[in-house]
């Protein structure tokens, strides 16, 4: 090559660099430049993966804490076998509209609902009628103490006379999937025969 480049004479020696040149030149254009950005990428690319491992390995270390908090919760509230959950829930709702004074003047059955992994839900409508006082009254204690129950639709109105008010009442309870059993009993299982 350098035989061949000592033969030029120097106007083809500097037309040959620059061809040379312009030629390096669009490789780079067409190979290199668009891959600048790449090592950029591959350092947030990195970054992240950091981030989510630690926030994994961070996670996974709360494991122990979180499955003893799960078993509290499991072993908290009210034991309601799940045959008799409908029954305690109507029980309840009847027990406080009789204290409170307010009047149950329909009400719908029961319904079950299992699509969730902890707790199951029982949902009943009712029509009242009652007064502000004895309706705010019946309401918040309902919503108290173990019985997890609480309103999920309220649609009120003031009867013919406006001396009470009508209202439409969608109330639910949870109720455990499972209720944990005492410690120190060992759960039943059906004997062979």
């Amino acid at each position: 090559m350098k035989k061949y480049f000592s033969q030029l004479r120097p106007l083809e020696r500097r037309i040959a660099v620059g061809v040379l040149v312009v030629l390096l030149v669009g490789l780079n254009w067409w190979l290199v430049w668009p891959h600048f950005s790449d090592w950029g990428r591959m350092h947030r690319r990195l970054k992240d993966a950091q981030d989510k491992l630690k926030l994994y390995q961070t996670t996974s270390e709360q494991i122990p804490d979180l499955q003893k908090k799960v078993n509290a919760f499991e072993s908290q509230g009210e034991s309601v076998a799940p045959e008799d959950q409908a029954i305690n829930f109507t029980r309840t709702i009847l027990e406080q509209s009789q204290a409170s004074g307010v009047a149950i003047v329909n009400n719908s059955r029961p319904i079950t609902r299992t699509n969730d992994q902890f707790f199951v839900e029982q949902v009943q409508n009712l029509n009242v009628a009652a007064t502000d006082a004895q309706l705010v009254d019946f309401l918040y204690k309902l919503g108290t103490g173990a019985s997890m129950t609480r309103v999920r639709d309220l649609d009120l109105q003031p009867d013919g006379p406006h001396q009470h008010l009508s209202g439409n009442i969608r109330l639910v309870a949870s109720y455990q999937r499972n209720p944990a059993a005492p410690a120190g009993t060992k759960p039943k299982t059906a004997k062979a025969k």
